[in-house]
């Protein structure tokens, strides 16, 4: 007891520390404190309209209305889910038809040129390039009369597949780019050189060495062209009808002009965003990752 107490006595009390120290401490804290702060605030500016939506797709009709947006239900009723449903459930179908062919057409597309664009340097393959990269820079509206002459021209029947024929034909050159950068800093030349000894030529190098490599990249341009697909309304509008076209279509139709059913409107914008909403949860986790795969060249 008596060395131990003799140890402490030499050693004195533990010194307090310095004030730069804590004002620096105080100084982390507090930036921590506002940063989270603003976050919390942003997060809640954002989920403001959705928790409207939904609450408001479950209310009855007679609780709907400017002062009471705000409330939860009195009686929650899904009459409004039946309804959107029924109204949408046909071209719900038809966008799945017209989403899926998209993202992975245009996929497999933007990624044969980008391939061929990064590792056959042909004379011309610039101008190649800068030629398709135009195309992400035209606007909808300024061709919208010559693709529909294009598309009548070639026999495409309307509908889903001249909106396939055309959302392939515009998600060409955004895939073009990300895989052309993925494949020009990502993939080692030491690879394409292994396919030359072995004999492959040009397209089994892509398919057998180069595609089992590019998940990263296909992930990138499938939520990409998946999502443009599916929430498009110009091209929709002006090359299908509520026969034959997209959601977006049958949304609006459901939307009315005269007397709206908001709360059969909310529950099916509701329906509208679920498929896009689990495309991203599912492949959100790579989605960064392979955006930026081909950004820096390691």
């Amino acid at each position: 007891m008596t060395a131990t107490t003799t140890t402490r006595s030499a050693a004195g009390p533990v010194p307090a520390p310095p004030p730069a120290a804590r004002s620096t401490t105080f100084g982390t804290v507090a930036g921590r404190a506002v940063k989270y702060a603003l976050v919390l605030f942003f997060l809640v500016v954002v989920l403001m309209p959705a928790y409207v939506l939904i609450v408001t797709s479950f209310k009855s009709g007679s609780e709907i209305g400017v002062t009471g947006q705000w409330n939860l239900p009195e009686h929650w009723t899904f009459a409004s889910w039946a309804k959107a449903w029924t109204s949408l459930r046909p071209s719900f179908i038809r966008t799945f038809e017209l989403a899926i062919p998209v993202a992975v057409i245009s996929s497999l597309m933007g990624a044969a040129n980008g391939f061929v664009l990064s590792r056959w340097r042909f004379p011309g393959a610039d101008v190649v390039f800068t030629l398709i990269l135009f195309g992400m820079f035209i606007p909808y509206q300024a061709v919208m009369i010559p693709l529909r002459e294009i598309v009548t021209t070639l026999g495409i029947p309307p509908g889903i597949p001249t909106l396939v024929f055309v959302h392939c034909v515009y998600g060409i050159p955004i895939c073009t780019l990300i895989f052309r950068n993925y494949y020009a800093t990502t993939v080692p030349e030491e690879l394409i050189e292994a396919g030359r000894v072995d004999g492959a030529g040009l397209l089994r190098t892509f398919w057998s060495l180069i595609l089992p490599i590019s998940i990263p990249g296909f992930v990138v341009t499938i939520i990409w062209q998946f999502t443009s697909a599916w929430n498009d309304y110009l091209f929709a509008i002006f090359l299908s009808n509520t026969r034959n076209g997209p959601i977006t279509i049958a949304l609006n139709a459901l939307a009315g002009a005269q007397s709206p059913d908001y709360a059969a409107s909310m529950a099916g914008a509701l329906i509208t965003s679920l498929p896009t909403l689990i495309v991203y949860v599912l492949l959100g986790r790579w989605f960064i990752g392979g955006l930026m795969a081909g950004s820096v060249k390691s």
